[in-house]
């Protein structure tokens, strides 16, 4: 009987602790509940209030929609509220043409802040350059808005001229820029050859770019009989913002015959993506070097990070913008659209990048312009034993001997004026010529 007691009160004991232990969680879910309604009655009280008794008429959509934007900001730099104008101004940029200054911004201690002047654009024209703030606009300070605010302050028929602040590391004072809006047609791919080496300068990721950068490479190679007759492949992301992750993905893809190239992972273990490389490399083995910046962000730093670790290129430049981060765009009622960081993304060793960037395997600087200084008329011209009375005559060469040295000559001349004009690209094909006389074996062990 008292063993029939004993588990008798063990199981109301126990039944006591299991029905606090399920209560628990349950009284503070709905007394989270709570509060959230609570809160929304706060939002709405204020609303009414602004509505009922602010110094001015307010229009009710701008108000919710400015306290809709202003939830989502509060998350990060990337995510925000799309307005119908917003969303197809958007989905406009990602097809390669819109109206613009031509710059990629984020928003950093409350000042906008250029991630990349795009090339062939206004901004580029004016000299805008990476990680310049722009503190007013049209001399309206920018301080205290949204990043959409202030990107709206910028916008403006084409044709017409803004005027922008600017503050500038190693400039003492702000200084304003003036530019003329105009209409930006992104050429995704530029491709040409330099010596010999192919150059793909890829200005953003939208629907065009691999499509831009596989015709534009064949072209090249075509022109240069073959790729037999070339040293590799500059890939020149500087200044790039990035844009499409399928498109920074077919790009990897294009010079990776296998492994991981990227990775997504959200708050839920289960929305994790991963993508892979399928076989097929367009440069068929020949070494690549990647070019970056602190303009290189986002698809940009997906491309450069998947060649590193696996490898197949060797990165070139100064640290990237560090935007690990990846956003969903998503259709709301009205034309809008929520754009929203859902997760982060990691390259195939399995590093974020966020905040950090991409780091150089070799770091090279790019001089900040300078003034020309002409030279003066009487700057003694250097000679050589060619150049002395009587000097004997070279009579060893057969002429396509010396027509060889004089086209050698010729490009050396060339590689010189480019390294005056561009010194981390010049520096990106003499490491291609470098690794190209060593052989196939070269890039097995950097």
């Amino acid at each position: 009987m008292k063993k029939a007691m004993m588990a008798a009160l063990g199981g109301a004991a126990l039944g006591l602790l299991v029905t606090s232990q399920v209560a628990g969680p349950l009284l503070a879910q709905e007394s989270d509940r709570t509060n959230v309604y609570e809160q929304l009655d706060l939002f709405g009280d204020i609303f009414e209030r602004i509505r009922a008794e602010y110094v001015e008429d307010v229009d009710d959509k701008e108000l919710i929609e400015a306290a809709i934007n202003g939830m989502l900001t509060s998350l990060d730099p990337h995510s925000s509220y799309l307005s119908a104008e917003d969303a197809a101004a958007m989905r406009v940029s990602t097809s390669g043409e819109f109206g613009g200054l031509g710059i990629e911004v984020t928003q950093e201690e409350g000042f906008v802040k250029v991630v990349a002047p795009m090339d062939g654009t206004p901004a580029d024209a004016a000299g805008i350059l990476a990680g310049d703030f722009i503190t007013a606009v049209d001399g309206e300070s920018v301080l205290g808005l949204t990043l959409d605010d202030a990107v709206s302050l910028m916008r403006g028929p084409v044709g017409s001229e803004i005027i922008i602040t600017v503050v500038r590391e190693g400039e003492v004072e702000p200084f304003d820029v003036s530019i003329i809006r105009d209409t930006i047609k992104l050429t995704a791919v530029r491709s040409r050859t330099e010596g010999n080496a192919v150059v793909l300068r890829v200005t953003t990721f939208n629907d065009q770019t691999f499509p831009n950068l596989k015709e534009g490479m064949e072209e090249q190679i075509e022109a240069a009989g073959g790729i037999e007759n070339i040293d590799g492949i500059v890939i020149d992301l500087r200044n790039n913002p990035g844009g499409l992750l399928n498109q920074a993905i077919y790009v990897s893809d294009a010079f990776l015959d296998a492994g991981e190239i990227v990775s997504t992972r959200g708050r839920d273990a289960a929305d994790g993506d991963r993508f892979n490389a399928t076989p097929g490399d367009l440069a068929e083995g020949k070494p690549i070097v990647v070019l970056i910046n602190g303009g290189s962000a986002s698809a940009s730093e997906i491309v450069a990070g998947a060649l590193q670790d696996h490898r197949r290129a060797i990165v070139v430049g100064t640290n990237s913008f560090g935007k690990g981060s990846v956003q969903t765009v998503v259709p709301l009622r009205g034309d809008g659209a929520m754009r929203l960081t859902t997760s982060r993304y990691y390259t195939p060793s399995g590093r974020s990048i966020q905040s950090l960037g991409i780091s150089p395997d070799i770091i090279v600087e790019q001089p900040r312009p300078v003034a020309e200084v002409e030279e003066e008329e009487d700057t003694p011209r250097r000679r050589s034993e060619a150049d002395l009375r009587g000097s004997l005559d070279n009579d060893s060469l057969t002429e396509d001997e010396i027509r060889q040295i004089e086209e050698d000559r010729a490009r050396a001349e060339t590689a010189a004026q480019l390294r005056e004009e561009d010194y981390q690209l010049a520096y990106a094909i003499d490491i291609l010529k470098g690794l190209n006389a060593l052989g196939p074996t070269a890039l097995l062990n950097p």
